[in-house]
This record gives C-alpha cells, structure tokens and sequence, in this order.
C-alpha cells in the first residue's frame, strides 16, 4: 500500500512540474510575441525621442531631473514646443524650471506649461517654508521714490505718537526700526525683476514670518511705515534705532529735583492776662 501510494505521489510531483515547465514556456512566448509585436508598432508608426514627466508635478513646483525621461511619442502627434534631446528641458550650468501649470504623469513637457530657466510661477514660488506675503501701503515718499523692485531688500521704520503713564518718559511721535533686511517679492500687482523704469507703487509685497506679519501689520494700522533701502551687497545688521523729538533735536530730559520741605512745627496760644504765649505741641498730621 505504501508503495501504491508513494508511486502515485511521485506521479503527481512529475505532472505539477511538467505543468509549471509548460506555463513558463507558454508565458515566455506570450511576452516575447508581445514585444515583437510592440516593436513592429514603432517601426510602423514614426517616432520620436521627447522628455516626460516621471510624476505628477504640481503648479510652482521645480522641475529636477528625476522628474523627467525621455519617451517614445508619434510624430504625427507631437505637441507644440516640446523639448527633445536638441532641446532638453534641463541643461547643465542652467537654473531649474518651474511648472506653471500642473503635469501629469507621463504627461509631455511644453514650453506654455514651464517656465524660462531660472524663473518663477508667481509669489508662492518665491516665498520659502514658513514666510508669508505682506502687502505695505507706500507712497513717493515712503517707497524710496519709486526706485523699489522685486528683489530688493529693506528696512521698515515706524513712526507714530507714543502714549506713556509714566511722567518721566517724553509722551511724542517716535521713530523706531522695527524690522530690517525685509524681502521685496512684488511691487504692486508685479512681480517681474526687469523691470527699469521708476514706477510710483502703492503697495510693496514683502516675504515675512507670521511673527514679522503681525507686527507689520500692527505698525500699519497705528502709525505710518517707512521704507529704506538697502544695497544689494550689504550685509550688515542694524541695530536698535529709535529717535524721538527730543532726542533729533538734542534736547536731554532734566530730571525733576525734589525740593527739601521745611520742619514743620505745631503750636498752640493761650492768653494769660494781657500777654499771648505759644506752646510748642506735638503735630498730629
């Protein structure tokens, strides 16, 4: 019985490999008529070599070079302004590009959804992690005469009336840095760096933390804000600067001198016949 059934097992062992032997076979002649028939399809159809997205890239994103491939397209196909080995998409020595618009996966790279090198799809391509944009209304006066552009970097001055309790501070207008090295990432509804001319702008966009967000945004609404701007290789780092009408005009605060009372003394009179005596008495107050 044992025999039987070790026979029959051994049957059964031999016909499984034979099935998989087979399956292999069939499934190798399977692939191998599929991608001769996939190599007939491109040799029937005109093709041509163009760079693809290898992901879904988003609006503002940088395009680097794991996000691209070059892929078979038909040329009759072929969509306006595509880029291919004569024109890559990513040339070495040449900043990044951006996505103006969204790509999809596989999707062919053209010049209307990119950006030139080195550009930029708007201000949420220029604010880095944690900033924020700001807009501070200006005037000729207040933007440095219109010489602003996007790029320029700036201090912000505050000045407005200063209300103290205490007597021995000058109450007055008061002039205080209260940011410096502020970004300028627009100018008005612009935020084009070539430009040449003067523009008289009424608003400046600045890239700022929540924290430099809130205190601009509390200088706007109690005082008036000034703009200084700095050069573009200056890397110096204000300190403190705070003036007020006393100290422009080189006025010191004296300090109030407490006059010295007199002892006072308490007296009382009684009359004693035709003669008035005064007696010196505690004072109770």
């Amino acid at each position: 019985m044992r025999i039987v059934f070790g026979l029959v097992l051994l049957a059964g062992l031999a016909l499984a490999g034979f099935a998989v032997y087979m399956a292999q076979n069939y499934i190798g002649a399977y692939e191998n008529a599929l991608k001769q028939e996939r190599d007939r399809a491109i040799e029937s159809v005109p093709t041509q070599k163009i760079f693809v997205a290898t992901r879904a890239i988003e609006y503002g994103e940088q395009i680097t070079p794991e996000d691209v491939k070059l892929a078979h397209w038909p040329k009759g196909t072929l969509p306006e302004d595509f880029f291919d080995e004569e024109k890559p998409i990513i040339s070495e020595g040449e900043k990044a590009r951006v996505a103006l618009r969204r790509i999809e996966l596989n999707e062919a790279f053209m010049g209307v959804k990119v950006s030139e090198p080195g550009g930029d799809a708007g201000l949420t391509s220029r604010l880095k992690r944690g900033q924020r944009a700001f807009a501070i209304k200006v005037d000729v006066a207040s933007g440095v005469s219109g010489f602003l552009r996007p790029g320029d970097r700036v201090d912000v001055y505050w000045t407005g009336r200063v209300k103290v309790i205490d007597a021995n501070v000058p109450d007055g207008d008061v002039t205080k840095l209260i940011e410096t090295g502020v970004e300028l990432i627009a100018i008005d509804q612009t935020s084009q760096v070539d430009v040449n001319n003067a523009t008289i702008a009424r608003t400046v966009t600045v890239a700022a933390s929540p924290q430099q967000v809130a205190a601009l945004a509390q200088a706007q609404s109690t005082g008036r804000l000034s703009l200084s701007l700095l050069g573009r290789q200056d890397d110096t780092v204000s300190g403190a600067v705070e003036v007020n009408q006393l100290s422009l005009l080189g006025i010191t605060a004296t300090e109030e001198r407490a006059i010295p009372q007199a002892e006072q003394s308490c007296t009382i009179r009684t009359r004693k016949g035709g003669e008035v005596m005064e007696i010196a008495i505690p004072c109770t107050n």
